[in-house]
């Protein structure tokens, strides 16, 4: 257990794909005028300040330009082709040494809140063991809250298969927060004007 009035919690924000079903950087596409990889840090860095990392891989540059000024650190996936599981294990590769938990945000889930990403942070008990994740349309994902225990196993993902695994492992104590605007994700263009629409 750590002092949980003391938790270092970084938030990972995901912005390293492709996105070859929507056709184009949907990471710069915009809701409210405002590019979907900048909303994902505001939500991120409400809850975490500067312990916030970016990462970015497919045209990063214009990615990581979308989102400047930024607090906290850019991270640059050259793997990213070989899926979202790449990018998790290189952020929890660069700030294992430096946090007790870190909680994997994506960016095209526009509607995620500041609010619901502290409320994650405020479920933590603090133990090592322990993993705070979104429960919405039935599923359970992201954003979701990994201890320092999970590291290990975030480190070692591979491929497009991201971290719901480690829910139905049995060395974590699994907790969540019904949030269901995290249902709505962006894929493809439809998705964008469907969410844009009065």
């Amino acid at each position: 257990m750590i002092d949980v009035s003391n938790k270092r919690v970084y938030a990972v924000v995901l912005a390293a794909g492709s996105a070859s079903r929507f056709g184009a950087p949907k990471q710069l596409a915009t809701v409210d005028g405002v590019p979907l990889v900048k909303r994902a840090l505001a939500a991120a860095g409400s809850a975490c300040g500067n312990h916030v990392a970016l990462v970015v891989g497919a045209d990063w540059q214009a990615v990581s330009s979308a989102c400047m000024p930024m607090d906290g650190f850019l991270l640059v996936n050259d793997q990213f082709a070989d899926g979202l599981g790449s990018s998790i294990a290189l952020a929890v590769r660069s700030l294992r040494h430096v946090a007790d938990a870190i909680i994997v945000v994506l960016a095209d889930q526009p509607l995620v809140t500041g609010h619901h990403v502290s409320a994650l942070v405020d479920m933590w008990s603090g133990d090592d063991a322990e993993i705070i994740a979104t429960a919405f349309a039935g599923t359970l994902g992201p954003p979701a809250l990994f201890a320092r225990g999970c590291f290990d196993k975030l480190m070692a993902l591979q491929g497009d298969a991201g971290a719901r695994s480690l829910f139905a492992d049995e060395r974590f104590t699994l907790k969540k927060i019904t949030f269901e605007n995290a249902a709505i994700d962006i894929d493809v263009p439809a998705d964008l004007q469907k969410l844009r629409q009065p």
